[in-house]
């Protein structure tokens, strides 16, 4: 008899390669057959008879709020790099290298003959009419884009049943913007002009071993009290210099302090109007759950962007997100750009010119504080983001 044409198949058979396709073909038919969540837009068919995943949500790793935003360490990492592309370039220039340096006042010689740049003197007119009113021409930046862009000029409240308050319910967007701009100037204040009577910077250079040279002849001579030289600017009011000790970089510290104060006020609030974002802030709710501020705050934006920070503005051309940012600046956010840039060139020439690497750090390192508990804290601090807010929102 010949052997039968059919064969049983045998239980145990091992799965083939096609044998898995075909499976995960029909599990993935069914699943686009069926009906849609309510609310949810059904997938749209493309041309070629595939379906269009654009409308389906994507799942990204939240940002912690414990931390800057990845842009925003890209943007702070900017300022080391500077100030080490500084250190460098003057170990590397003849001319820097040439030039005298006079250790008591942190710069190179002032004569103009011998002075290796005209910005390596402090007579320089960026250095007079800028840097010396330096916070002014901050102030006067934020409030003009604060007072003339409509990402922030709107006098809308928040709704009142918006995560009760979370990001700053009841406070106009202008209010909260106006309060961080109070916080960060109260810590300039402290740092470099009064905190309690002799700012930190000058008492830091007291506790470090300094001292105002020329007055201790004075006091010899009972001429003068100690608390007379207790401040930098009395010491040199008074004729004298100060000598030893650390002075931490005062030009550092403002000039790093004031311009990502100003990148975080017209960058975020300027992205959001403009539906340019391309990730978001997380927050910390009173509750304790970890959201993006853009969902916290939703509504709260007043732009005509409206959006969450949802992060799908990073699919666009980098190119094109630019060209949007920079278009939706305004008169103010230009004046505000132009101040930053002028912020930015100034502090390259003070890590050429001026300063110690370790006196140019701590000043760096100052500013950096200041930023976090403006910026970052309030992420943190639901109590605090009530009152302050967060930028844009």
């Amino acid at each position: 008899m010949a052997p039968s044409q059919t064969h049983a198949k045998p239980a145990n058979r091992l799965l083939t390669a096609e044998d898995v396709a075909t499976a995960a073909r029909a599990e993935w038919d069914a699943w686009h057959s069926a009906p849609p969540p309510p609310g949810r837009e059904a997938p749209r068919q493309g041309r070629g008879g595939g379906t269009n995943n654009s409308n389906r949500p994507t799942h990204r790793p939240r940002n912690t709020p414990y931390l800057p935003t990845p842009t925003e360490r890209v943007l702070l990492a900017a300022y080391p790099a500077l100030l080490v592309f500084g250190a460098v370039f003057s170990l590397l220039s003849p001319e820097t290298r040439a030039a005298p340096y006079d250790a008591a006042r942190h710069a190179h010689t002032q004569d103009p003959a011998l002075a290796p740049s005209y910005f390596a003197r402090k007579d320089n007119v960026f250095n007079v009419l800028f840097v010396k009113r330096g916070w002014a021409w901050v102030s006067a930046a934020f409030f003009a884009f604060v007072l003339s862009h409509p990402a922030v000029a709107s006098a809308a409240t928040r709704d009142s049943n918006n995560n009760n308050g979370d990001n700053g319910g009841g406070l106009p967007l202008r209010g909260r913007a106006v309060a961080r701009w109070a916080a960060v100037t109260l810590w300039w204040v402290l740092v470099t002009q009064w905190c309690f009577g002799a700012p930190l910077i000058d008492r830091g250079f007291r506790w470090s071993g300094g001292k105002c040279d020329v007055a201790r002849d004075a006091l010899r001579g009972g001429e003068a009290d100690a608390g007379d030289f207790f401040t930098a600017a009395a010491c040199k009011a008074s004729g004298g210099k100060w000598s030893g000790g650390h002075d931490i970089s005062g030009h550092v510290f403002l000039l790093v302090l004031g311009s990502f104060f100003l990148v975080q006020e017209v960058g975020w609030a300027t992205a959001r109007w403009a539906g340019v974002l391309a990730e978001e802030r997380s927050v910390v709710m009173h509750d304790g759950a970890v959201k993006g501020a853009g969902a916290a705050g939703a509504g709260a934006a007043g732009g005509r962007a409206g959006g969450d920070e949802t992060g799908e503005a990073g699919a666009a051309p980098l190119g094109s997100l630019v060209t949007s940012l920079v278009a939706s600046l305004g008169h103010g956010g230009r004046f505000a750009a132009a101040v930053v840039g002028l912020c930015v060139w100034m502090l390259l020439m003070t890590a050429i010119y001026f300063h110690t690497w370790f006196e140019k750090l701590t000043g760096l390192l100052v500013a950096f504080t200041g930023l976090y508990l403006t910026y970052v804290l309030p992420r943190l601090v639901p109590a605090l983001r009530g009152l302050v807010g967060l930028p844009g929102i």
